[in-house]
């Protein structure tokens, strides 16, 4: 069997490689840690789940295959060659390895991210993500599980089964991207037409619970997620959010009962004197400038960077001094 972008280049087969334990199975296919006999090199083996697609090799493995191919960043996956089993229905991704993803390294922290290991963190995510808008790509699925983390602390953004090129002008696309808790309110609006102020949305909601420690919005629903989204930020309208009122489900939708928003109240802790907030103003500001519900009005990456957060004090840490933990993919 050949490659699937390349017929004239026959695929290297799996054997190539020693699979050592199970990672985890996503919705697109189950990922291995494995061994290059020939070089000990350590990789992340995908096996894309082919199912019963009666239409052959499925649109979401060569989204990815292709995405993966046309990127080289050192923030972003890399993807290293497609590889096949003894079967033509065993296709699998030998894929650049991180020790961890950001979502268990949450999970597992007693003591939070300090400032200058978040500025670093948003730092390679703005840059990986800059890189994939500079060069047309949605990623549309990020989240603290789609982003992994070397053991010398390299973030790489990962899973591009939702990733597509765009272009201008804008194509429709279909809403029912990104996972829950990190959509956009334009695609919980029902619109078609959208771009990368969607991928920023999402950063912004990373970013707060990188401070928060917990996710920032956590919606049971669209509905209830949308009531989420008005809660923080108050109620959307034409004043806020320019074309509102000819978005899909801008009458389906009530939020007359929603005032101004609290999100900055989220960011303070303690009480009277005491009380203070959790991160910079300027910290907050560019979360907010990412969270607006205009996506025109939303921020770049590229713009995010060059964000007055990233020249205050303290500094971004080295990654390599980020803390981290004893690799939690590698078998027992």
């Amino acid at each position: 069997m050949s490659c699937p972008l390349d017929k004239e280049r026959p695929c290297r087969s799996v054997e190539c490689y020693e699979r050592l334990n199970f990672i985890d199975e996503g919705t697109y296919g189950r990922v291995f840690r494995a061994r290059d006999i020939q070089t000990g090199q350590i990789y992340a083996l995908k096996q894309v789940k082919l199912g019963n697609d009666r239409d052959g090799f499925p649109v979401t493995a060569l989204r990815e295959i292709s995405t993966l191919f046309s990127v080289n960043h050192p923030n972003v996956v890399r993807l290293r060659e497609v590889v096949v089993g003894s079967t033509t229905d065993k296709i699998y991704l030998v894929m650049e390895y991180a020790e961890h993803d950001l979502l268990s390294l949450l999970e597992r922290m007693k003591c939070p991210y300090s400032a200058s290991e978040i500025k670093s963190l948003m730092q390679q995510l703005l840059r990986g993500v800059a890189h994939l808008h500079d060069n047309w790509i949605l990623h549309r699925d990020l989240k603290p599980s789609n982003l992994l983390l070397t053991g010398q602390g390299v973030l790489k953004v990962c899973d591009f089964g939702l990733a597509r090129n765009y272009g201008d002008p804008l194509s429709k696309y279909t809403q029912g991207v990104v996972t829950l808790w990190y959509r956009a309110p334009e695609l919980l609006m029902g619109s078609t037409l959208y771009s990368t102020a969607v991928d920023m949305w999402a950063i912004g909601c990373i970013f707060a619970e990188l401070v928060l420690m917990r996710p920032l919005l956590q919606g049971k629903g669209e509905l209830d997620q949308l009531a989420k989204i008005a809660s923080m930020f108050g109620a959307p309208s034409e004043k806020c959010w320019g074309g509102f009122s000819k978005l899909p489900n801008s009458r389906r939708v009530s939020f007359r009962s929603y005032g101004e928003g609290n999100f900055i109240e989220h960011f303070y802790e303690g009480t009277g004197c005491t009380r203070r907030l959790r991160t910079s103003k300027n910290a907050i500001d560019l979360m907010q400038s990412m969270l607006l519900y205009d996506p025109e009005k939303r921020i770049s990456a590229a713009d995010a960077l060059r964000h007055p957060y990233f020249s205050e004090r303290p500094s971004p840490k080295d990654p390599s001094l980020i803390q981290t933990f004893p690799d939690d993919r590698r078998g027992t």
